[in-house]
């Protein structure tokens, strides 16, 4: 299970979390503008837009959860399962394997608008990376600082959808999702007035009742329904420090602690990291699980002309400041 979502101050900041019992081995990888890509179907290319994001690198190769590139389109996967479908070889079609996904789009798309009409031309394979491990199961976001959709490949064929809250949960399906939000359309961040009956004066004992309602359980249709509520009536001030702050703290309102979420056999889902990229700058902080100081990686201090990708393995022990 996973959240992902946008915010915009005076930059425009994208990430999400990865919710799991286990890790792959995450890294955070630069993926320069010469390096090789060899698309199972589509072929090589050598030259492209650079990226960097949060992947699992198996066989040297990066497979990305969640990346932006230098044009500041950002994209992640989320878990889809029970819904996502995909397919074998169509002819006429642009046909990329789901896990070469992000990196088709985001070598190569500048916008949304771009990925759109990319998209249209696509067949999402069903091959899995190697022998033995299963396909992911996955929906996407795809956002910029000007829009964002939601991509979900499924039995009956390949549906994007715009996403005018910059949110994305698991299941149900997006315009599941987006009715069930039309359930909570009396929350409101401001005070309220008692409007319970004509005539009973009822008193607001508290701050914050006017979001009293507000689901706070871990499953996706409420963290859908908490972070889009949490995000677009967030404020922070303009500066890099304070927007990313204020980011942390939007998908820190759907973060999952072990043991909340037992899964038997003495497993626990947890909130293994959480990213927010400043898509506009090239800058990815992430914190995880036991590390909650904030790290970061700038692809602009790579060599975005060289050929090999860069990678940086997750700093995952916690660091405490003493101050006495």
């Amino acid at each position: 299970m996973c959240t992902a979502a946008t915010y915009k101050s005076k930059d425009f900041y994208f990430g999400r979390t990865l919710d799991y019992e286990f890790s792959y081995g995450d890294e955070v990888v630069v993926i320069p503008r010469n390096y090789q890509f060899d698309f199972l179907e589509m072929g090589e290319m050598n030259n492209h837009y650079a990226i960097i994001g949060m992947a699992c690198v198996m066989e040297n190769t990066p497979l990305f959860y969640d990346a932006v590139n230098e044009k500041g389109l950002g994209m992640a996967g989320l878990n889809f399962v029970g819904n996502a479908c995909y397919f074998p070889h169509k002819e006429g079609k642009e046909n990329i394997a789901q896990y070469e996904l992000i990196t088709w789009i985001l070598s190569q798309c500048e916008n949304v608008e771009q990925a759109k009409k990319l998209i249209s031309r696509m067949n999402i394979l069903d091959t899995p990376f190697r022998e033995g491990l299963p396909v992911a199961k996955l929906h996407w976001i795809i956002a910029d600082k000007d829009s964002c959709i939601t991509v979900e490949s499924m039995a009956d064929g390949l549906k994007v959808y715009d996403n005018p809250v910059g949110v994305l949960t698991n299941n149900p399906p997006f315009p599941m999702q987006m009715q069930n939000l039309a359930n909570y359309r009396h929350l409101t961040p401001n005070p309220v007035e008692s409007t319970f009956a004509e005539g009973l004066d009822l008193p607001q004992y508290s701050r914050g009742m006017g979001a009293i309602g507000l689901p706070g359980d871990l499953s996706s249709a409420s963290r859908f329904v908490r972070v889009a509520f949490v995000k677009m009536n967030s404020f922070s001030a303009e500066s890099e420090s304070e927007s990313v702050s204020q980011f942390f703290h939007i998908l820190n309102s759907v973060d999952q602690q072990r043991g909340c979420c037992h899964l038997g056999e003495g497993k626990y889902e947890i909130t293994i990291y959480t990213s927010c990229c400043n898509a506009g700058k090239g800058i990815y902080y992430y914190t995880t699980y036991d590390n909650h100081q904030i790290c970061a990686v700038d692809m602009h201090r790579e060599n975005l002309d060289g050929t090999d990708f860069v990678r940086y393995p997750i700093i995952k022990e916690e660091n405490i400041r003493m101050i006495n």
